[in-house]
């Protein structure tokens, strides 16, 4: 169950998205001015925040800005102001959306979603990063780093490194590897795994060091921490 902090002074409209968000299945706490706001966001931690904008003892922006400081949860800001220098506002201190003053339920519900949406984007990107000490790879760009170094890899040799990143400390069978890069029927020989692994480490290591992917004698190859 998503959690949600909701930071709002007028009591009415609190309880009302209170229940409405509850009924979607929502986790909902509610704070009704700024520093104890403040307090419960950075205290535990929550899926989304709403926040608005007019608060008494401590303003939305300046709790908005405190939040963002230590924490990269979403924050929905809403305002009863909807000038541009309002929203503009908002969103440099941190919010990642705002929602006027008065609003529907549907349309707050869709900008949640939207805000939920990226969220899954921003986790799925960050899914796709591996790293092995300074080497550094990213599956969805396909960009391969050491350090701030990047290296060039064909098509086959990423695909190799990529099994390896996936599988730190695991031993490696030629054939396991075989499949992963080539396919399962892929008319190829074991020893075509030993050839791309010298090209891999002729790239990804540093002359002198020890080797990022070690051999296993008549099994295969590991990559260690």
């Amino acid at each position: 169950m998503k959690r949600i902090l909701l930071i709002e002074d007028e009591a009415n409209l609190a309880r009302f998205i209170e229940l409405e968000l509850q009924h979607e299945g929502f986790a909902v706490t509610v704070a009704s001015e700024g520093i104890t706001g403040l307090k419960l966001a950075l205290a535990d931690h929550w899926d989304l925040i709403l926040l608005d904008l007019m608060l008494p003892n401590m303003g939305g922006l300046e709790v908005c800005k405190e939040i963002r400081a230590v924490k990269q949860v979403p924050i929905l800001m809403i305002t009863a102001k909807d000038s541009i220098t309002d929203r503009v506002s908002g969103l440099d201190s941190g919010a990642d959306d705002y929602i006027s003053k008065p609003f529907a339920i549907e349309e707050l519900f869709a900008r949640i979603r939207v805000v939920f949406r990226r969220q899954q984007d921003v986790d799925g990107d960050q899914d796709s990063l591996l790293s092995c000490g300074v080497l550094k790879l990213d599956s969805a760009s396909r960009i391969v780093k050491r350090g701030s170094d990047t290296i060039d890899l064909t098509k086959r040799e990423f695909a190799l490194l990529e099994a390896f990143m996936k599988n730190i400390n695991r031993v490696l069978h030629r054939e396991t590897l075989l499949d992963i890069v080539w396919g399962y029927e892929a008319v190829v020989d074991t020893n075509v795994v030993d050839v791309y692994v010298r090209y891999l480490r002729n790239k990804i290591d540093v002359p002198g060091a020890v080797s990022y992917i070690e051999s296993v004698r008549g099994i295969g190859y590991v990559m260690r921490k």
